[in-house]
């Protein structure tokens, strides 16, 4: 297991490897954001960016999505998956906005976590990409790379993998550290077919190590 001067050092290798990440949704305010991540739930940012233009054309924002029923927002976001219950999430959440925080996007953890459909995944994005709070969202590839690096145990949850991360990174890394890590995830840590032979953690890596091997 890496310890945490360990973790760090990996992390920002692959802040170096992807200096430029950035979000992948295309959303221009906090709620546009939040829409985006809930729509992104097992769908890829490409099929939710096709979809939000005419979606955002629409209903432009919290006020214009509460008068709609989940039936008249479903065929803008036919295309993504699970449109049935995020169509549900995205009306019930617009409503909540209305009701508790006057149509305005809550920017803590506890009140964000309080909306249909936003956990802490999405949650931690929002507070990264909409307001610039220190916050380390961890999706799939995080989460596949933590593993393989040792950062985190194979049986490790989510949030356990979040907190050995944040505890080894500085609060201003966090966000750019996510994006890179996803950035790592989707162009050389692959799930199927990584690139670990010019993968710069191989070193380190004993996962990369014996698939170079086997290769």
């Amino acid at each position: 297991m890496l310890n945490q001067k360990q973790t760090r050092w990996a992390v920002e290798q692959i802040m170096l490897l992807f200096p430029d990440a950035k979000p992948s949704l295309d959303a221009r305010t906090p709620f546009q954001i939040a829409v985006s991540v809930l729509l992104s739930a097992q769908a890829t940012d490409v099929s939710v960016n096709l979809a939000t233009p005419a979606l955002f054309a629409a209903y432009p924002n919290p006020a214009a999505f509460a008068k709609a029923t989940p039936a008249e927002v479903e065929p803008y976001i036919k295309s993504i998956g699970l449109y049935h219950n995020k169509a549900k999430h995205i009306v019930a959440m617009s409503q909540k906005l209305m009701t508790d925080f006057n149509g305005i996007m809550p920017q803590t953890m506890a009140e964000l976590t309080s909306l249909p459909g936003i956990g802490r995944k999405s949650a931690s994005v929002i507070l990264g990409d909409a307001f610039n709070v220190p916050a380390f969202a961890v999706d799939t590839h995080i989460t596949r790379i933590a593993k393989r690096l040792k950062i985190a145990k194979e049986k490790d949850s989510v949030l356990q993998i979040e907190k050995k991360i944040t505890k080894a990174l500085p609060e201003d890394e966090w966000i750019n550290g996510h994006h890179a890590m996803i950035y790592f995830g989707r162009e050389v840590c692959s799930a199927r077919q990584p690139n670990c032979q010019t993968c710069p953690l191989l070193e380190i890596c004993a996962f990369g190590q014996d698939y170079v091997k086997q290769s």
